[in-house]
């Protein structure tokens, strides 16, 4: 299946060290190397970058130059693709975007759904993934709730309340893990598989666990920075990640957990 990195901030920063150990794992050291994207939300609110491409990201010129890039955002998303529904092509790379209500929406997912989705105009995919499909089966949720005044776009907490619902009902059509942005926040489900780790002061240096790569973080963050990384695997080896339970969902904004729904306890052997 895929992998999935997003990030949320306090302050506009960049994931270039995350995005850079992601990409090795698309092709280098994992077999997700049938595509990839980076979604990056203007800090200012003036839209969203959206790169993709349909080979492997390990040895992507592109994705090299985009690992590069200062992408400062509050919000980001990236993936990498291990085709399981759809082709291998470009319409069929997380993240996908969307318009709602005024809003650009991005999301991307890991895992595979059964059966099909009755979706009407303009909730209609591009593409051939169930991935796409869910998520436009999920913008017609949200939009069905907030014609019949159960939600505005700006209700954070109507909003976060309507995705659990639609990503319970998704999980239960097979293997459901999600990242969602508008910018604003950041929405991550687990239905198997999520791991989440907030960097803040006093900050230290990170390894990354798929190539020879440090960062001190003390010599790039201020003191009062605030940066939460999800991603399917730690990417680091040396900080402390956070195993999302089964079914559990936060909403992140600049870096902090401002809803949460918890989910079941992880059992682990004997």
């Amino acid at each position: 299946m895929c992998e999935l990195l997003a990030l949320s901030a306090n302050t506009p920063t960049d994931m270039r060290f995350s995005f850079h150990g992601l990409t090795r794992r698309g092709g280098a050291t994992g077999d997700h190397a049938d595509g990839w994207g980076l979604a990056s939300f203007d800090p200012d609110g003036c839209g969203v970058r959206l790169y993709r491409e349909d080979g492997p990201a390990a040895f992507s010129p592109i994705a090299a130059e985009v690992a590069a890039l200062e992408l400062k955002a509050h919000c980001s998303i990236a993936h990498i693709r291990k085709a399981t529904r759809g082709v291998v092509a470009l319409e069929n790379c997380h993240p996908f975007h969307r318009r709602w209500q005024g809003q650009e929406w991005i999301f991307a997912h890991n895992g595979d759904l059964e059966g099909s989705f009755e979706l009407e105009a303009p909730f209609t995919p591009e593409g051939s993934t169930d991935s796409e499909a869910a998520f436009c089966w999920l913008l017609q949720q949200l939009e069905g709730a907030r014609a019949a005044g159960r939600l505005t776009p700006e209700d954070d907490t109507a909003i976060f309340a309507a995705l659990v619902q639609a990503a319970d009902a998704l999980a239960a059509r097979g293997i459901f893990n999600c990242l969602i942005s508008n910018g604003r926040w950041l929405f991550a489900y687990a239905g198997t598989k999520l791991h989440r780790l907030t960097r803040r002061a006093p900050f230290r240096t990170a390894t990354l666990a798929d190539d020879d790569l440090s960062v001190d973080f003390a010599q790039l963050a201020g003191p009062q920075d605030v940066v939460s990384i999800i991603s399917t695997e730690p990417l680091t080896t040396d900080e402390t990640w956070s195993r999302l339970q089964v079914g559990e969902a936060v909403l992140l904004r600049r870096g902090e957990v401002l809803h949460h729904h918890p989910g079941q306890a992880i059992q682990t052997p004997a």
